[in-house]
């Protein structure tokens, strides 16, 4: 006998969705049977983002800051994404990397109140069904099962702060409302057997299924978004191997993995424009990559996709990578098994010889580049660095491990070593520094460059797939996106804060590579120029600074209709910086 449902019920996820914001006028609140549930005054956003501040600067550590920011969106949506939008660089590493991390390791311990979906095993047949508890039209999903969340490892449900901090970014960067984002985790168990074992745990307390067992599950519940929800965007998120679900589904489904794909593209990006910066031409540039996960190759294999289009063959352009794992450079003949997705970059020039150390692997290699995805801080020491300064003028140095803590070396150490010559990009922030009596900022190969413009490229265009295409657009727009500036000032990232700005400038790179793919569903756009589309994407971006407008404009509205007067413009006159006029 299947579970009665209560009828009529309707379900806010978050607890007041921002109808109880103190900006709102009266005739607002009336509208929305708020008036009387707050303090009369009708406050203006700066004195809203002031409250907010202050509140925040009294949280004394992170992870008390990011508990603070995960109340805020839960009670105040558009103020939360007011807050993120003016100061994005200070607190994007409250939300996401590398606070997020803490957050994750401590989820089941500080859990509060419910945010995203949770999918179990135990649910295989019922997943269609229990989509349809989600209260709201969703356009983006972001998807994990937490076995690999960061470089912390498996943590299982604990991982859905990756997810949720990940689709505030998708709002706060690009402007994809926030009530079209479903953070989504599936507990398909965990191997991390002292998770299994704390009385604390919210996940199911099972070893992990098994790689068809999940692969059976994936494919019912691929099925179910897109039968639930037929344009989602689902991107995939910390899967300890994102290979198998990217080559299955990536072709049959608008989705995309941005650990692989993100984390390739943003760091082509910057990789274009330190290339420029160096003064070597593409062909003569070696790369070497210590770690050679996932993320490693993916982040390699798009590089070759620039270099092919700088004019190399692709044999010319994968023989410039040179992988070293925790068994010394990646070769075909030293004696191990090698992961399927090693096999690409595998050397087999290396004359019988193996290199077990990264120094002596860089003595060989004598590499332009030097890129770190392995996870393991400090890696590149101090000898690591200044070997790179003394073989190049301009050194390329990618630390990209998260979070901090993971990271191969700071931008301190590498600016130290190369004195100031470096061209730095980490994947977790550094702060600013002077040296010689210049002002030194670093780049981040921060995600949030391209992941925002590719989702919002997609669900814009209606793309029936995410092409690699698509992807290398992101990539390639990125590295348009810097103001005159920061070309100057050497920069190989655009400002942070600018993010909104630089999220327009992707996504039209990405609907034009749907639209060149054919995988577009929305051929009005085709017609448009670039001027004419830049404005059709600004006009499809949720503001958190209109939402009170927007009520504002449907409450004089239909003012104007019950009192006989045509226009509501009248009525709207008085809603200007957070007071209205009495009506």
């Amino acid at each position: 006998m299947s579970t009665p449902q209560r009828p009529d019920l309707t379900r806010q996820l978050s607890t007041t969705s921002g109808d109880f914001d103190t900006s709102n006028p009266p005739e607002v609140r009336k509208y929305l049977r708020t008036y009387g549930l707050t303090p009369p005054n009708v406050e203006s956003f700066e004195v809203q983002a002031q409250r907010c501040l202050k509140l925040l600067a009294m949280k004394t550590t992170p992870i008390e800051k990011f508990q603070y920011l995960t109340h805020l969106r839960a009670t105040n949506v558009h103020l939360f994404y007011r807050l993120l939008s003016e100061n994005v660089k200070e607190l994007t590493p409250l939300i996401y990397t590398p606070t997020v991390g803490e957050a994750c390791v401590r989820w089941s311990e500080i859990f509060t109140q419910p945010e995203g979906l949770y999918l179990s095993w135990h649910d295989k047949g019922n997943l269609r069904q229990i989509l349809d508890n989600w209260p709201h039209d969703v356009e983006i999903t972001v998807l994990t099962d937490g076995s690999r969340i960061l470089g912390l490892g498996d943590l299982g449900v604990n991982g859905m702060g990756i997810p949720i901090g990940k689709l505030a970014l998708y709002t706060a960067c690009a402007g994809i409302r926030p009530d079209a984002t479903l953070p989504l985790t599936v507990d398909l168990g965990t191997g991390n057997k002292a998770l299994r074992e704390d009385p604390l745990y919210m996940g199911s307390r099972r070893p992990k299924v098994t790689a068809e067992e999940e692969r059976e599950f994936l494919d019912e519940l691929m099925a179910a978004l897109t039968d639930k929800w037929p344009s989602i965007v689902i991107q995939f998120e910390d899967w300890k191997n994102p290979f198998p679900s990217l080559e299955r589904y990536q072709n049959t489904y608008t989705m995309f993995n941005d650990d692989v794909q993100g984390t390739g593209a943003v760091i082509v990006g910057g990789f274009i424009n330190a290339v420029k910066a160096s003064g070597i031409p593409a062909k003569d540039h070696r790369a070497v990559f210590l770690g050679a996960g996932s993320a490693g190759v993916g982040v390699a294999k798009q590089i070759v996709e620039f270099f092919i289009k700088e004019g190399l063959t692709e044999e010319e352009a994968r023989r410039k990578f040179y992988f070293f794992d925790s068994n010394g450079l990646v070769t075909l003949d030293r004696g191990d098994k090698l992961a399927e997705h090693k096999v690409y970059f595998a050397r087999d020039d290396n004359n019988g010889r193996q290199y077990q150390s990264l120094s002596r692997l860089i003595d060989f290699v004598r590499p332009t580049i030097l890129m770190g995805l392995s996870t393991i801080g400090g890696a590149f020491n101090h000898d690591i660095l200044t070997k790179m300064a003394k073989l190049n003028d301009k050194p390329i140095i990618f630390p990209l491990s998260n979070p901090s803590s993971k990271s191969e070396c700071t931008f301190e150490e590498a600016v130290r070593a190369t004195d100031g010559r470096v061209l730095f990009a980490s994947g977790s922030p550094f702060p600013s520094l002077e040296h010689n009596g210049k002002y030194l900022t670093p780049g981040q190969g921060n995600n949030m460059y391209v992941f925002p413009g590719i989702g919002l490229g997609a669900i814009l265009s209606k793309a029936v797939s995410v092409t690699q295409d698509m992807i290398y657009a992101s990539a390639e727009s990125l590295s348009t996106s810097l103001n005159k500036n920061e070309v100057a000032d050497g920069w190989l990232y655009p400002d942070i804060r600018r993010i909104r700005e630089v999220s327009v400038i992707v996504t039209r790179g990405v609907i034009r590579a749907a639209q060149q793919n054919g995988v577009d569903r929305v051929p009005e756009l085709r017609t448009l120029s670039d001027a004419q589309l830049d404005a059709y994407i600004k006009e499809h971006m949720y503001d958190p600074f209109n939402e009170r407008e927007n009520v504002g404009d449907e409450v004089a509205q239909l003012l104007a209709t019950a009192s006989g007067i045509g226009n509501a413009k009248d009525f709207t006159n008085g809603y200007t910086n957070g007071h209205a006029a009495h009506l």
